[in-house]
């Protein structure tokens, strides 16, 4: 039995599709369908259903998936136990992260443990929680970094941090009288947000919910999806934002952006880390350890 074989089965079984298998594992297509008809030979049985689009597991198939799948939990954990017995931390560590942690939190925490762990080769992707989230579904990344909980069983979703967020306007360009505005105000004034699939668009929207205002009432005139154009739109007088405190600690103490206060409301949230259990390596446990610690 060849274990790379059984690899390429497991990560076709649960990307469906043989072209983004071969993506992921850096082989061609033909590759893989051959590695995948070797084994069904091995066995005299189908693996796969086959259509032009995509592909699903036979019955054959899911017991062969289950075993698999129970097999490269335990050989990870074997490699793990190993390489704490030697007290070495080494090999690749593929992060995740949505926009805001991966723009403005992350970046020092990484830098910090590659100081302590030299020998691990990290590598960051930053895009909105939703697509985090598929990154881990096609094994993209390791482990992943949201801004709100998203419904995937599959994944453990721990929360390892408290965000605020916050209303910013232009210091040069007044909607309001006060910088502390009424529920009422709210909803007169000109708003800039993040796009759909956003974790910070999500936490604003359920926290405006829980306090009694529609989300849908907001005057929304613009939607962006980087954080930074949203600031430099606010900053030019556009109109405001709801935005992670996070991101703004620098224009604040330069006066660049103020914050309003709405009264009586204050949004918070957590900040997760997302993984599936089984196939968490031994560098993944090592980070979580570390921003347990510092978050």
């Amino acid at each position: 039995m060849n274990l790379d074989y059984l690899k390429v089965f497991y990560v076709a079984a649960n990307n469906k599709n043989f072209s983004q298998t071969a993506k992921d594992l850096h082989l061609s297509q033909s590759s893989v369908s051959l590695q995948i008809k070797q084994l069904e030979e091995q066995w005299d049985c189908q693996l796969f259903e086959r259509t032009t689009k995509k592909i699903s597991l036979t019955p054959a198939g899911e017991i062969l998936y289950g075993k698999v799948k129970k097999l490269l939990s335990l050989m990870n954990e074997t490699e793990n136990e190993l390489q704490e017995l030697k007290g070495i931390v080494h090999g690749d560590l593929k992060v995740g992260a949505s926009l805001t942690i991966g723009e403005y939190i992350l970046p020092f925490m990484l830098a910090e443990f590659k100081h302590l762990y030299p020998r691990v080769n990290m590598s960051l992707k930053v895009d909105n929680s939703e697509q985090i989230i598929e990154k881990l579904l096609n094994h993209e990344i390791n482990l992943g970094f949201i801004e709100s909980m998203l419904s995937y069983p599959a994944f453990i979703q721990l929360p390892f941090a408290q965000d605020e967020l916050i209303i910013i306007s232009s210091p040069q360009k007044k909607f309001t009288q006060s910088s502390e505005i009424t529920i009422d105000e709210l909803l007169t004034l000109p708003f800039i947000i993040r796009e759909k699939g956003s974790g910070t668009r999500q936490v604003m929207e359920d926290a405006l919910r829980k306090n009694h205002v529609d989300p849908e009432k907001l005057k929304i005139i613009m939607e962006l999806e980087q954080t930074e154009a949203i600031k430099s739109i606010v900053e030019a007088g556009l109109g405001v934002s709801i935005i992670s405190k996070s991101a703004v600690k620098k224009e604040l103490k330069l006066q660049t952006l103020e914050q309003l206060t709405i009264e009586g409301l204050s949004l918070y949230r957590n900040f997760y880390m997302v993984y599936h259990e089984e196939a968490l390596k031994q560098t993944s446990r090592k980070l979580m350890e570390f921003i347990k610690k510092k978050a």
